[in-house]
């Protein structure tokens, strides 16, 4: 979606305003409450997108914003650490939260970036061929957190700038364009809870969630759970219905090449995302998104926020 200058305008008003209204550090509660309350005075058209597409992320269960005012012009160099995050308010950071109210409210993993709402993915130095958020490498298609009994509805990603050559990809293959083009065998196996998943790397040592199916729900219409570098089957007939998968999704997923101030939506429910490889050069100007999760109902993780905080912490 392409909003027009108005919309744009109106949009940077928001932005701006909420930022003129931060403290010190980005995941304050008062900013958070600030961001939900803005959400109401976003432009017309820009709401009933977000809502219409929480009713219903269509075929390709993703939302693409383009051209957003971030700031992109005053952006500092991108970091180059592990475990890098934006805890200063900041115009993109206004706007991750801001979408997150639209979509439900924010959320962070304690193991995960240290919590914070607002994470950096960029390429680290010797961290090439990590399957994470540090990595160059291409990475595989995967639910965020699929280990995990709350992963995020939603995951938000924010193009702040590009790569170099500009042919790094943002990938997505939702299951409602998969799932007809899977045979009965591969379906019917693939709802059996036969599958264990490890958390990624950037949780450290979390170990394995317990076995799970990757597809679930409505047969017709599922959900599913899967990390492709991290999800195996424990049955013969578990790792053949992952092999089928495997070959259906990278022969039919869809592919974006973000720009500064591009924001993508994940329903991270449906549509699993991946990146193809790029070639970091480690010079303050390598590609730079940040993220945000986004959760339709809080409430269902209430037992893992201590204080109905925005971090779970278990």
């Amino acid at each position: 979606m392409r909003l027009g200058a108005p919309e744009l305008d109106a949009l940077a008003q928001v932005t701006s305003g909420l930022l003129d209204r931060a403290g010190e550090r980005v995941d304050d509660p008062a900013w958070v409450g600030h961001a939900r309350r803005a959400w109401e005075d976003s432009p017309t058209e820009v709401r009933r997108t977000v809502r219409e597409f929480r009713r219903n992320s269509g075929p390709d269960g993703a939302l693409v914003l383009r051209r957003l005012p971030i700031g992109a012009s005053d952006l500092p160099p991108t970091p180059m650490v592990r475990g890098s995050v934006q805890r200063v308010p900041s115009l993109p950071a206004a706007t991750l939260l801001l979408f997150a109210a639209g979509l439900g409210d924010p959320a962070a993993f304690a193991a995960e970036k240290s919590g914070a709402l607002v994470q950096d993915v960029v390429p680290v130095p010797g961290q090439e061929e990590v399957q994470g958020n540090v990595g160059s490498v291409e990475l595989t298609f995967h639910t965020e957190n699929a280990f995990h009994p709350h992963r995020p509805d939603y995951v938000m990603l924010l193009c702040l700038r590009a790569d170099h050559e500009g042919l790094a990809e943002l990938r997505t293959s939702c299951v409602r364009r998969v799932l007809p083009l899977l045979t009965p065998r591969t379906r019917a196996a693939l709802g059996r809870p036969e599958y264990v998943t490890e958390a990624p790397p950037s949780f450290g040592p979390a170990g394995e969630g317990t076995a799970h199916a990757v597809l679930t729900g409505d047969p017709d219409d599922p959900d599913w759970c899967i990390d492709e570098a991290a999800t195996r089957g424990v049955t013969p007939e578990a790792r053949a219905a992952l092999a089928e998968l495997s070959e259906v999704t990278h022969r039919t997923y869809t592919a974006v090449r973000l720009r500064p101030g591009d924001l993508t939506v994940v329903d991270n429910r449906v549509t699993l995302h991946g990146r193809s490889a790029f070639t970091p050069r480690y010079d303050g100007q390598d590609r730079w998104l940040q993220r945000t999760f986004a959760f339709s109902d809080l409430r269902r993780s209430r037992d893992h926020r201590p204080g109905d905080g925005t971090v779970l912490v278990k």
